[in-house]
């Protein structure tokens, strides 16, 4: 299904039009079969899952939990496949649609849940801006499952409540049950649809990321460098006799920031070129103290995900995203490979990078240590396979290094993410993955 285009009347009303009929719907309200029905095997697997996401079933599993005809649910598959739900409005706490249905005119359908407060959201969006591969995964309209379990996101049994104007007094009836599955559509190709009804839109959510993002870099901003001594032009053009040169400046403690670049019609983009000009300036500082390129051994992989951890906003903002956009288009890599790649970078840098992409069999030693020492620290859970001691939600790996870099997935995912800071020591490394 092609993700519907929605209307936007203001950030918290989203109207989607009628989404068309989906491939396979057995018949419509009569029993009549449609076009090119489908034979009843074909009708049973169209009635075993009508959406294609976790958090998309989740959504239908809440009002097929509390309904009361079975019956009434199969009929509101087939209208909601045969395209009988007209256009979808999105408000805080409530979905509306006109359901067309036996009769002449469309019957006014809602499904109506508990928005969150204050607190709950304010859990949801640190919980959000802690981990980068929540970030990632929402930009690319994904939903992690730790995340919609913060401030329980998503609805319980009996949390739906539907209304409708016809006369069937169903729980629910077939129309709301309609609106229900094909909500679930929607909610597939954008689970930001599910924070509009919680009772905020996204542009909103990603402006509360953005400016907690942000102030966690500003804190992390180091002080800018003293300005370098000047010498005034009319000194410089003055006849004399020139003494003997002054000593060389002293070399900066770090690379000066460069101008700011205006936005400009025909212009390069501005952020490329801040990028140059501060790769440059870094890379000229480095030479300047050390006689060494940092970058001449990297591969362009590795330099792009330097590039992308030195740039802050883990790719929230609309440059940041612009730029993991482009830089892992250009290395063929995805966005989310490149959040998770400048999170093992900011971890432990190259050697961390090494550490997230490769697997390999450390000779007898640290390692082989390693899960005595776990177990007398009250975690005996670890199973090893090549460098990796792995729990189902935790797992170290051992770096060529000789440190142990921590990570977590969750459960039942194997979606690991650099957490966390390395140490010579598998405990000390599992207590910062702990946060202890």
């Amino acid at each position: 299904m092609t993700a519907p285009r929605a209307v936007r009347q203001d950030d918290r009303r989203r109207t989607f039009p009628a989404l068309p009929p989906r491939p396979g719907n057995p018949a419509d309200d009569t029993g009549t079969p449609l076009a090119g029905a489908p034979s009843d095997e074909a009708a049973r697997a169209f009635a075993s899952g009508f959406a294609s996401t976790w958090w998309g079933n989740a959504w239908v599993e809440s009002m097929e939990d509390t309904a009361l005809d079975p019956a009434r649910l199969r009929r509101g598959r087939v209208y909601a496949g045969g395209g009988h739900v007209d256009a979808i409005t999105v408000t805080p706490g409530r979905v509306t649609a006109y359901v067309r249905g036996s009769r002449p005119r469309p019957y006014r359908t809602e499904i109506r849940l508990r928005t969150l407060d204050d607190g709950d959201w304010e859990d949801l969006l640190d919980a959000a801006a802690a981990r980068p591969d929540h970030i990632a995964a929402l930009l690319d309209k994904e939903m992690p499952h730790a995340l919609a379990a913060t401030a329980d996101l998503l609805p319980a049994g009996g949390d739906l409540t539907p209304d409708c104007s016809c006369p069937d007094d169903g729980y629910p009836c077939k129309h709301a049950a309609a609106l229900c599955y094909q909500t679930a559509r929607l909610l597939d190709k954008d689970p930001f649809v599910l924070f509009l009804m919680r009772g905020r839109g996204e542009l909103e959510v990603l402006a509360d990321l953005t400016r907690r993002n942000a102030t966690r870099s500003a804190v992390e901003r180091t002080a800018a460098p003293p300005p370098m001594p000047t010498v005034p032009a009319a000194t410089a053009l003055a006849p004399r006799t020139l003494p003997a040169l002054p000593p060389p400046f002293r070399t900066p403690d770090r690379p000066g920031r460069p101008p700011a670049y205006p936005q400009a019609p025909g212009a390069p983009d501005p952020l490329a070129l801040d990028l140059l000009a501060s790769e440059a300036a870094a890379r000229a500082h480095t030479f300047l103290t050390t006689g060494l390129d940092p970058v001449g051994a990297l591969t362009p992989w590795q330099d792009a995900v330097r590039l992308a951890a030195a740039h802050p906003g883990s790719g929230l903002t609309a440059s940041s995203r612009a730029l993991y956009r482009d830089l892992g288009a250009g290395t063929d890599h995805t966005p989310t490979d490149l959040a998770r790649a400048v999170a093992a970078w900011r971890q432990g840098g190259l050697a961390g990078l090494a550490a997230l992409e490769e697997a390999w069999d450390p000779p007898a030693g640290p390692f082989d240590r390693a899960r005595p020492a776990l177990a007398a620290a009250d975690h005996p859970h670890f199973r090893p396979w090549r460098n990796r001691l792995s729990t189902p939600v935790l797992q170290l790996r051992f770096g060529r290094d000789g440190l142990w870099y921590g990570y977590e997935s969750d459960r039942d995912r194997e979606d690991w993410w650099p957490r966390g800071t390395p140490d010579t020591d598998p405990v000390g490394a599992l207590t910062a993955l702990l946060g202890r």
